[in-house]
């Protein structure tokens, strides 16, 4: 599909709400004179405005619970979650992403991340290209978005033209799309499929989204990613077992996942990894199903990397 014009984007975008009328840009009467504080004060009033945070998510759980089974389902058939976002949201969908093959081993082509800037804006602000539909649009076209794949678009006020110009994007190539921000009835929750509004109100220092807002987009990607990652198997009860054992602290706790999850010793579950060659996903699958390495391998594959599921399939075929 051919990019749309910059000049067509433009005329599209001019009914784009003002700034002055967003609940995250108000001024926020709680830290008036925040500048005449003691640093405890400060504290205090930063404690006392970040402690808002979780229940405006919690208000937002149903849509986030909605998010997460999409992006189950898509994952699940071989499809990709991108995030697309700018500044800090961009900088915090980055961090979710990378994050993800560490915690959960998966391919890094499973999550990625498109931030306005590229991945120098990682480090040093790049703020001129957020207002850029036409290269949101350019940027989201470089990863080919289909129907398998879920895009979810950060931006806390919700109007940022490089976001909305990639969902718009990935939607009409058929992916699923997703709106996170903090603000409602803005231009990205209009172009997406879902929406997950997180109402935190007026920021410490009005306007630095980087403070609740950003709080608030950390908490909902932590959930999306973990919640998927779960349902997909990637977790065993609640641990960690398809870390990358890439250090020693890693290896502590593979041992000690072991440990949990089969009721070994600390012997029995070393050698257990070491059979599996490190691998603790097949380490688990052998010890609770009495089973070769390579028939735990065959289980795993055969159930996606589910873990419960493998042991589940294997002490069946062993019965």
């Amino acid at each position: 599909m051919p990019l749309a014009k910059p000049w067509r984007l433009l005329l599209k975008r001019h009914h784009r709400p003002n700034l002055s009328g967003l609940a995250t840009e108000q001024a926020n009467r709680a830290s008036a004179g925040l500048d005449r504080k003691t640093s405890l004060q400060i504290a205090r009033i930063i404690n006392r405005e970040d402690a808002k945070v979780a229940p405006a998510v919690q208000r937002a759980l149903p849509a986030i619970a909605d998010a997460i089974d999409v992006i189950a389902d898509s994952l699940r058939v071989g499809g990709r979650l991108i995030y697309v976002g700018t500044g800090t949201s961009g900088r915090i969908a980055a961090l979710d992403a990378a994050e993800c093959p560490p915690t959960f081993k998966t391919d890094p082509r499973m999550v990625e991340f498109i931030m306005a800037g590229g991945t120098k804006a990682l480090a040093r602000a790049v703020e001129a290209d957020e207002d850029s539909a036409a290269l949101g649009q350019r940027e989201m076209a470089k990863r080919k978005p289909g129907k398998n794949d879920v895009v979810v678009g950060i931006a806390a006020s919700g109007r940022t033209p490089f976001t909305v110009a990639a969902i718009e994007y990935a939607r009409r190539r058929g992916a699923c799309t997703v709106a996170l921000t903090c603000n409602r009835h803005t231009p990205l929750e209009r172009a997406a499929d879902h929406a997950i509004v997180v109402r935190v109100g007026p920021e410490v220092i009005s306007g630095s989204t980087r403070m609740k807002a950003g709080t608030a987009e950390k908490m909902v990607l932590n959930m999306l990613s973990t919640g998927a990652m779960s349902r997909l198997g990637y977790v065993y009860s609640n641990l960690m077992v398809n870390l990358k054992q890439k250090n020693s602290k890693l290896e502590q706790r593979a041992v000690m996942i072991v440990r949990r999850v089969a009721r070994v010793s600390a012997y029995q579950a070393k050698s257990a990894l070491r059979k599996a060659g490190n691998n603790l996903p097949v380490a688990l699958v052998m010890l609770k199903s009495k089973i070769s390495r390579d028939m735990a391998k065959q289980a795993l594959e055969g159930t996606r990397g589910n873990v419960r599921q493998a042991i589940s399939v294997a002490k069946r075929s062993t019965r």
